[in-house]
């Protein structure tokens, strides 16, 4: 069976797509350019416009069958490439850089993101089946945001935090992928823009964010970690 040839459109759309995504990476590197200036709102902005670029990347590949017009070109690889840098690599120096945990501990701390993250990026079904993160996904980028600008905790309680977190990488509980969850997936992408936009605010207000601000992000992790707990242990059984 003869499988028809892609039109020279389908391929400059799907080449696009690709280059699109790898813009993902531009930002990350300007993130670092901030964190080396001590820039913190700006490497934020720039972290959170990697993170749109990943969010909406997959409905365009979608879009432009990208697998079928390009079937030599890896998205997925593309992907991972960029999503270990802007999610584990730069989350772990903005970390280091802010001096958010002391020494030793900084180090302590950066060693372990970096280390937790491979790891975790080499398992086996990270990804369900039903569309879940098994374990707490490679998602510094949002903790480290969390912590430099909704709560300043201190040293000890910003380490402890990266230990949780890490431990959470190999934990097996069910965190929702919010763009290809099955359920609960409109709640989800509303409490995800929610969150965003109360980072947003928290950015804007730094350092010193207003208290509507700080209750939003809460509520917003308090219903992700709620979801995770309900998927986990009681959706088979609902």
């Amino acid at each position: 069976m003869n499988v028809p040839t892609p039109s020279p459109i389908a391929r400059i759309f799907a080449w696009s797509v690709h280059i699109f995504t790898a813009t993902g990476l531009l930002a990350g590197f300007m993130a670092i350019l901030a964190i080396v200036d001590h820039e913190w709102q700006e490497a934020a902005y720039w972290l959170l416009a990697a993170l749109l670029i990943d969010g909406v990347d997959g409905t365009f590949a979608r879009m432009a069958r990208v697998r079928e017009v390009l079937p030599n070109v890896d998205g997925k690889s593309i992907d991972y490439v960029i999503d270990f840098a802007n999610y584990a690599i730069i989350p772990a120096f903005f970390l280091y850089e802010s001096n958010l945990i002391f020494i030793p501990w900084n180090e302590i701390a950066v060693g372990l993101i970096l280390l937790v993250s491979a790891l975790y990026y080499g398992l086996d079904g990270m990804v369900s089946e039903d569309q879940y993160f098994v374990g707490f996904p490679v998602m510094w980028n949002m903790v480290v945001l969390f912590q430099v600008f909704v709560f300043q905790v201190g040293s000890a309680l910003n380490f402890s935090l990266v230990v949780l977190f890490a431990i959470l990488h190999f934990v097996p509980v069910k965190f929702a992928y919010p763009s290809q969850n099955k359920h609960s997936k409109v709640p989800t992408i509303l409490v995800t823009i929610f969150f965003i936009a109360s980072l947003l605010a928290a950015i804007y207000y730094y350092p010193t964010p207003p208290v509507w601000c700080k209750i939003l992000a809460v509520l917003t992790v308090a219903y992700y970690a709620g979801l995770a707990v309900y998927d986990t242990f009681f959706r088979k059984q609902a």
